[in-house]
Order: C-alpha cells, then structure tokens, then sequence
C-alpha cells in the first residue's frame, strides 16, 4: 500500500469555555469517511469519555454537545500529511494545524494528545506554557493497553475541565 496524501477535513470541537484540547494525530480512514472524530467501532476513545463522565452517547450531536458541557475541546496535530491506512507510524511529509487557532480564543489549560505521533511532534514544533500530556492511542491497534487502563490513564483530564 501506497502512502496517500490526505488533508484534514473535519472542523476543530471548541468554544470559549473550553479548558482542556484533545488532539489526536489525523482522522483515520474510517474518521474521514464518516466526517468525524473517532469513529472507528473499535476505537476505544468514546467509550472511554463515557464511562470517566458516566454518559452514553450516540450521535455525532450528542458527542458535540457532550465535548462542549465538559469544556473539552478536539482537533488533531496534523493538517495534512502522506500516510498508509490510518497508521500514523507512516506519517510523513506533514503540514501542522494552527493550534493557536484554538488556544488564543479559549481558556485551554491543559493540551492531551491521544498517541506517541502526535504528543512527540506537538512537544517538537509547538511552543507553550500550556502542560502537554501523553495519553496512549485509543486505537484497537493498541491491543497492550485494555479499556481500564485506557480509563485510568484518561482520568487525567477531569482535573482540568473541572478547575475554575
């Protein structure tokens, strides 16, 4: 399989309430085909908001709705980039979205990126007082870390989109 070109098409989830920004890497195959974030049956991202915030939620509204009553925002590091599939392991020939875009206008105090791709080229290019967090990819491709795990690792987040 050829690396493709693919360019970022789904619009970053904030307003300015928002006190923690999740980014993951770019939308996956399935992300893209479906027009939003996530959207996977495997990846485990949702369910693991669902069970932290003790929720179910369905549709893209309720998740929309859902990210902007907790204060969370979401977006990905890269605007564009060559990759194979959805394995960002192949990420190359990248352009970065502007992340200020969403960190001027909102009250972010805390960024958390969803995989090793997008933490170590946030912490690489983008320069911030804002605390920068690893948090374990949520893809089923990262069969080492179980649901729990995942659970307990994304707890971090909480702390932040409660603080004043």
């Amino acid at each position: 399989m050829i690396n493709l070109l693919v360019n970022h098409e789904l619009d970053p989830i904030y307003d300015k309430s928002s006190k923690v920004l999740i980014l993951g890497s770019i939308p996956s195959v399935k992300s893209r085909a479906s027009g939003f974030y996530y959207a996977h049956p495997t990846n485990r991202f949702w369910p693991i908001l669902e069970n932290l915030f003790n929720t179910k939620l369905s549709t893209k509204e309720e998740k929309i709705k859902f990210l902007h009553d907790n204060n969370i925002a979401l977006w990905d590091v890269f605007k564009s980039c060559d990759i194979k599939a959805s394995s960002d392991a192949t990420i190359k020939n990248y352009e970065l979205n502007d992340i200020d875009q969403i960190v001027n206008y909102a009250s972010i105090k805390a960024i958390f990126c969803t995989g090793k791709r997008a933490f170590n080229t946030l912490v690489k290019y983008y320069q911030t007082n804002i605390p920068i967090f690893y948090l374990p990819s949520p893809s089923s491709a990262n069969a080492a870390l179980k649901l729990n795990e995942l659970i307990k690792e994304y707890s971090k987040i909480k702390k932040y989109v409660t603080e004043p």
